[in-house]
């Protein structure tokens, strides 16, 4: 089987769980063919590809940070023809309208097949003069109506970088995307568009997978915008409406979706997936980087909370300090250790602060230098080399955060064993199943009581802990993850949707692609004097 592997800014380019899972994928699956099609996002990135399996058999890369310029001009025919798709585009977008949205995308998508790329036309002044007639159209937004010429002008910016994927030959190459068995995206939005556009053109099932919602990504990391002092309302709600069409659009057309969590789920069927086509797939982890830690018997130090992630805010530390500070006041002998895998240097810089603040250097005597019992470490570092020994060095780890999606560092821990303490967010709950203890997002007082009650009942602890680990080990692991989606596509080509209209799926004998004598044209032929009258 050959599949389309189509990724934005991971695999087989970036670090971290974006490329982790994709690689677990391909190399739990080398009875299939695999060609990767890359969106980048920086030229550094693209320095940094990783090595691959020999059944990864193309690698295609397409960058969206670089000008995309392929110097075709149109004709004054073709500059109607996309002034009309485009206008039907903004339409769809200023005023909610997904058949027009549709209508423009998939005609913008031909019109780049047969006559170039869109780099020109999507930055003319008609571009964006459409876009303006669109934001003051009736049925667009208050907000949209007041955009002013630097928002217009921003918006076509990156609605060209966008739709570059639309301009890219992988369709039509014979050995290309489109005649691939399965076209699967590895996350929703830009990523996505390739796979629709196989799909449209040549008939290939489309499968994505979100293990972070594209369409969630995009509000939160619009919220931190407004933080900053030059806030941008109508252009940002230009590109949430873009963002959500394209989500609606993505999960109607999608032969199956594989959401990560059921938090996710729970965003595409509010964006219009229907359940039939959905399933839940847990992201597969690699169970044996913790077997030393969680099968020991050793439980940590008793007396040590943990934390581990990349310190920012949405990890919410400074409610985990304040509650360790309730955590000291009844615990007196109680540290917390805070593991960072990366860091906000701003943020990490006011948290040190507060923690300073929140709790003197301790010394034993007049001579003695004072410890802190707050720590900050870098896994990779001498106390811990590894994220493993990092959840190893205590008894109970926390998770703090106010936003997460599927929290992989809870699932980490509970690989080792570790009862947990999280807040209530995102898909914690789901991960957890009973086996730790959850309480509401910025409630310190509630954190705090959840770690005295574990630090208090060790017993209560090592249950939790043993639990979260056959948990862990039945629902997270690469194995399950793998098998999951290897049913998933014989699924789909069992399905069919990309053959032609009458043949059957599996036709041909699986041993017709084997050398041998068996081979042979004749061997579907009748066998000499095989008939009834010349056995007589």
């Amino acid at each position: 089987m050959r599949i389309g592997l189509v990724t934005e800014g991971g695999y087989p380019y970036a670090t971290g769980e974006a490329r982790l899972w994709c690689d677990r994928l391909v190399r739990g699956l080398p009875q299939h063919e695999f060609e990767l099609y890359a969106l980048s996002r920086s030229a550094e990135q693209e320095s940094t590809r990783v090595p691959l399996p020999e059944h990864v058999t193309r690698v295609r890369t397409a960058p969206l940070w670089a000008p995309a310029d392929d110097g075709r001009s149109y004709s004054r025919r073709e500059r109607r023809r996309f002034g009309d798709c485009f206008r039907e585009l903004v339409q769809g977008i200023c005023a909610g309208a997904p058949d027009a949205f549709a209508s423009g995308l998939y005609g913008l998508a031909e019109l780049a097949r047969e006559q170039g790329g869109l780099y020109a036309a999507l930055r003319s002044e008609s571009a964006v003069r459409a876009l303006e007639s669109a934001c003051r159209a009736p049925g667009a937004s208050g907000t949209v109506r007041a955009a002013q010429v630097t928002d217009l002008l921003e918006f076509v910016d990156e609605l060209e970088r966008m739709l570059r994927p639309l301009s890219l030959d992988w369709y039509e190459d014979p050995g290309g995307l489109g005649a691939a068995d399965i076209c699967h995206a590895a996350a929703g939005g830009v990523a996505a568009l390739p796979g629709l556009l196989a799909k449209r053109f040549c008939g290939v099932p489309l499968l994505v997978t979100e293990y972070g919602v594209q369409l969630r990504a995009h509000y939160l990391a619009q919220l931190d915008a407004r933080r900053e002092p030059a806030d941008r309302p109508a252009l940002r709600a230009l590109l949430a409406a873009f963002h959500l069409r394209l989500a609606a659009e993505i999960y109607a057309r999608a032969d199956f979706l594989t959401p990560g969590n059921a938090h996710a789920r729970r965003w595409q069927e509010k964006c219009g997936a229907t359940r039939e086509r959905l399933r839940t797939v847990y992201p597969g982890m690699e169970a044996d980087r913790f077997a030393t830690v969680g099968e020991a018997v050793d439980c940590g130090d008793p007396d040590t909370l943990v934390w581990v992630g990349r310190i920012e805010p949405a990890k919410d530390l400074i409610a985990l300090l304040h509650a360790f500070a309730e955590v000291r006041r009844a615990a007196p002998h109680t540290r917390l250790r805070i593991f960072a895998t990366a860091a906000a240097p701003g943020y990490l810089a006011d948290c040190r602060s507060l923690a300073a603040q929140l709790f003197p250097d301790e010394a034993a005597d007049a001579v003695t230098v004072g410890e802190n019992p707050v720590t900050f470490e870098e896994i990779g570092g001498p106390d811990a080399p590894s994220s493993a020994e990092a959840y190893g060095a205590g008894r109970v780890v926390v998770l703090s955060s106010v936003i997460e999606g599927f929290p992989v560092t809870l699932a980490e821990a509970m690989f080792c064993g570790r009862a947990t303490v999280s807040t209530d967010v995102g898909a914690v709950f789901e991960v957890i199943g009973g086996t730790g203890l959850v309480v509401p997002p910025r409630n310190p007082r509630a954190l705090a009581d959840a770690c005295l009650s574990l630090l208090r009942d060790p017993e209560r602890a090592q249950r939790l802990g043993a639990a979260g680990r056959a948990r862990a080990l039945e629902l997270f692991t690469v194995e399950q993850n793998v098998a999951a989606f290897q049913e998933i596509y014989l699924r789909l080509l069992a399905k069919g949707s990309a053959r032609p209209a009458g043949e059957v799926p599996f036709a041909r004998p699986p041993e017709a692609r084997v050398p041998g004598h068996w081979t042979s044209p004749t061997w579907a032929e009748p066998l000499p004097d095989s008939t009834p009258e010349a056995a007589v």
